[in-house]
């Protein structure tokens, strides 16, 4: 299991409960089958270089949240690599499935996670609230295809990042398309987009000063969002403005997979360049925060703020990009 010694972890407010801990089911019919790397070359989405590097990673603001292991600060050092310019959307999510026949866990499995408010299917496919987090439901049906369940579609959201994709499906897609997910490192330091010690990718300014900077939640959470950057759910990844590298939404609209292992005591041992995280754990490192997030209770949505969640865990507000090998 995770190390979370709050018991927090992925469950906090804008995080799903692990699969484990969402409904108890039955395990899928088949083991997930990843895609040789016979399909490569095959990418979609536009990618940028990232110059290599050193940075001071953690957090220096003092806003951490205690459990996510954002401390100590430490020096790294990367080489140069190129990154998507944003997350992986439907459409080419969608090519990689046209391509080889994928099925992704929340499909094999039967259900996935969906937020309260964007759940989008029959009663009878809705599986009530999970234990501890009743904003989360189980909706059988729900897949990156049917983001809110049976009764919803990807219909008009082709520049959307696709969703319900858990870590093992972004391996897979990574296989696919000839590219890998970013180590932790690499995340955060694409994320400050040259600069060194901001909180945000667009400096320290506050997320709403002279208009908003990212999709997150405005109003009371969980019950009212007021849609002051116009997005319930997802927003198009060239929404709001890239940061200086021209990556666009490294915080906010979905949290972003990781290679990395989650551990809250890997900074205190980290090697000074190119670290990849603890050799292994039982959770997949997730950045950036999503649509869900809030200054109030949730405030991941800065450079280097840290969450977790089991590698066969999907969500409505979880996708990733990919790095070039």
């Amino acid at each position: 299991m995770t190390e979370d010694p709050s018991g927090c972890g992925p469950s906090c407010a804008c995080g799903a409960p692990p699969r484990e801990k969402l409904f108890t089911l039955a395990a899928p019919t088949r083991p997930v089958q990843v895609p040789a790397a016979a399909a490569a070359g095959r990418h979609v989405i536009p990618q940028v270089r990232v110059p290599a590097g050193s940075f001071t990673m953690g957090d220096s603001s003092g806003d951490r949240n205690r459990a996510d292991g954002e401390v100590p600060l430490h020096e790294v050092s990367l080489d140069g690599f190129s990154m998507d310019e944003s997350s992986v959307t439907n459409a080419a999510f969608a090519r990689f499935v046209d391509d080889t026949g994928y099925r992704t866990e929340a499909e094999t499995f039967g259900y996935s996670a969906v937020f309260h408010l964007a759940v989008a299917a029959p009663d009878a496919d809705v599986m009530g609230p999970a234990a501890g987090t009743p904003w989360w439901f189980g909706v059988r049906g729900a897949d990156w295809r049917h983001p809110g369940g049976a009764l919803s579609s990807i219909e008009g959201l082709a520049d959307h990042p696709a969703v319900h994709v858990s870590w093992n499906d972004a391996v897979a897609y990574c296989g696919w398309a000839g590219r890998r997910l970013p180590t932790e490192a690499e995340w955060e330091y694409a994320a400050r987009g040259g600069i060194p010690s901001a909180k945000y990718p667009w400096g320290d300014a506050e997320v709403d000063a002279d208009g908003w900077r990212a999709n997150i939640w405005q109003g009371t959470f969980p019950t009212e969002n007021t849609l002051d950057d116009g997005w319930l759910t997802t927003a198009p990844v060239h929404s709001f403005a890239p940061n200086g590298y021209g990556l666009w939404q490294m915080v906010g609209n979905v949290w972003e997979w990781c290679s990395d292992w989650f551990s809250p005591r890997f900074y205190a041992q980290s090697p000074i360049h190119d670290p990849r995280g603890p050799d292994r754990g039982g959770s997949r490192v997730l950045r950036g925060g999503s649509y869900l997030c809030h200054i109030s209770y949730c405030n991941r949505y800065r450079n280097s703020a840290r969450s977790q969640n089991t590698p066969d865990s999907s969500m409505g507000n979880a996708g990733f990009r990919t790095v070039a090998l």
